[in-house]
């Protein structure tokens, strides 16, 4: 693997970059996300909340568009679900792990 692809993982049509690891709670707290275009994230909650920056494109959380430059804070428990259409690259802040919900 190439460094620049060091902390680099794909899931489904997400990839993210890890920005920093905190070994004690062996996870991510922050990192870059890039969505394709027509991809979502499912419905989940954030026991400790998250902080979301649009680097570039545009994506709803639930019913608020956000477009690049737009800052979002989410409180503990706020339940949410993500999708774009153009696709996106975010930068999040996540300080717990996020829960999958069924809506």
């Amino acid at each position: 693997m190439e460094a620049s692809d060091r902390g680099r993982h794909r899931h489904n049509r997400h990839i993210y970059k890890s920005l920093r690891y905190d070994e004690k709670k062996q996870r991510s707290p922050s990192m870059l996300l890039k969505f394709e275009s027509g991809s979502s994230y499912p419905y989940h909650n954030h026991p400790a909340g998250e902080e979301l920056f649009v680097m570039k494109g545009s994506c709803l959380v639930n019913d608020t568009l956000l477009n690049a430059g737009d800052y979002l804070y989410t409180p503990p428990g706020f339940k949410h679900s993500v999708r774009t259409t153009t696709g996106c690259e975010l930068m999040a802040i996540v300080p717990e792990e996020v829960e999958i919900l069924k809506k």
